[in-house]
């Protein structure tokens, strides 16, 4: 599934787009980070996050798709980690880490740069490895050992507390280069005592399909229990937060019959990595949706709540980039890092009411999804917020996302911004 906005690799970074299956790895822990000195590559070292925020981390590209200041996201948003993207084998071959299959890791300047900002202001990150597209190192890597030495040169370069295996195609449908990425990640967790590790796989109805079920037996083989294994529910035929619960429930049975857990113990070692906005495939994911798969993800104990990416959380121009996905912008009508803080609310902690200042990005090319199922907040609009499930007639105005909407017809259950196009936008409030 190539995914524009999604995807974690060369294609994705080449056609703004991304999606992915991933492998987090993070040193968990409570203490808050703060910088206590720089390493030999003279980037700033810190102690660990709580694994909470590795857990909560959404996915930046911090050298494309338009990426935005990372600080000023963490100040407006209160969170704390990043999830940068992505770290692939040379696009000439070998099995030495690259950015993006371009710029080697070793000799890297510009993203140890934003690594540094962000941990001066009290934050960290966790690398992304993989991605849809693109040659990863279990490809190109020989061996579970090759491959996690390589692996190894990201986390010294940057020190790291965190590292995710973005597992897709076409790696993903390759056997031995699966057994590489699995049996790196086993070895990374052995040599790096703490070592927090997420395995994340596309999504489908099922729970996940067969390659992702042929990776849970590649680790069950190894006896690999990594914290959490997240699917990736979208681009696949899902519309809202409902379809995407019932994925997760059916990956959770998955997780019981071929580990034997119980469900409890399932769902403490399942997790989820969404799509905001409007997906490749034309799916929409609202703020209601991230909403109610946070409550879902809070009652039941999901270890990971992450999401396709923070270089979309902003609002397209115009707000439905004209029914085409971005990579820059959500292409729903949203206040800047609207879906960055349910992040925020799964670490624990609470955002900032102030709302954020920013220039709305011009559409460009990448993923999103297109549907939700109702709520939206109206911030301090006077109309009454819109209700899923009341039918409004012509002319009814509603209060939706810190927008107020006028009704052109007769409608129900359709969105404010959504696809149908049964609203007129009059503005924010």
């Amino acid at each position: 599934m190539f995914r524009t906005t999604h995807s974690r690799a060369l294609a994705a970074i080449a056609a703004g787009g991304l999606a992915a299956a991933g492998l987090v790895a993070t040193i968990g822990g409570s203490a808050q980070a703060g910088v206590t000195g720089t390493n030999s590559s003279g980037v700033t070292t810190t102690a660990a996050l709580g694994s909470n925020w590795y857990a909560a981390a959404p996915y930046l590209m911090p050298l494309d798709n338009n990426p935005p200041n990372p600080t000023d996201v963490m100040a407006a948003t209160g969170l704390k980690a990043f999830q940068l993207a992505f770290v692939l084998a040379p696009n000439g071959g070998g099995c030495s880490p690259t950015w993006g299959g371009t710029a080697p890791v070793s000799s890297d300047t510009a993203v140890a740069s934003t690594i540094d900002s962000i941990r001066a202001a009290g934050g960290d990150v966790s690398v992304s490895i993989g991605g849809y597209g693109g040659t990863k190192l279990g490809q190109t890597c020989g061996t579970p050992a090759a491959t996690a030495a390589a692996y190894q040169q990201v986390i010294d370069k940057y020190s790291l507390h965190a590292i995710d295996f973005d597992l897709e195609e076409p790696e993903y449908e390759n056997t031995a280069a699966v057994a590489n990425e699995i049996g790196a990640a086993q070895i990374l967790q052995q040599n790096n005592p703490g070592l927090y590790v997420s395995v994340t796989t596309p999504g489908t109805a099922a729970g996940t399909g067969w390659f992702g079920q042929q990776m849970l037996n590649q680790a069950k083989t190894d006896g690999f229990t990594p914290n959490n294994f997240s699917i990736m529910p979208f681009d696949g035929g899902f519309s809202g937060a409902a379809s995407q619960i019932s994925a997760l429930q059916a990956f959770n049975t998955l997780l019981m019959n071929t580990f034997g857990w119980s469900s409890a113990t399932a769902y403490a070692h399942e997790g989820i990595s969404m799509m905001n906005g409007r997906s490749d495939s034309g799916e929409y994911f609202y703020q209601s949706d991230f909403q109610s798969v946070l409550n879902f993800a809070t009652s039941n104990g999901l270890a990971r709540y992450t999401n396709w990416s923070v270089n979309r959380d902003r609002q397209c121009t115009p707000p439905d980039n004209n029914g085409q996905t971005s990579g820059t912008c959500s292409s729903v009508t949203q206040q800047p890092w609207d879906f960055t803080k349910f992040s925020v609310q799964f670490a624990g902690a609470t955002p900032p009411t102030t709302p954020p200042t920013t220039t709305p990005p011009t559409g460009g090319t990448g993923g999103g999804t297109g549907g939700g199922t109702g709520g939206g907040t109206g911030g301090s609009c006077t109309a009454a917020p819109w209700t899923s499930g009341v039918a409004y007639n012509g002319g009814a105005v509603v209060s939706y996302n810190g927008h107020q909407w006028t009704a052109k017809w007769w409608t129900e259950n359709d969105i404010p911004g959504g696809p149908a196009g049964v609203w007129t936008d009059n503005g924010a409030c």
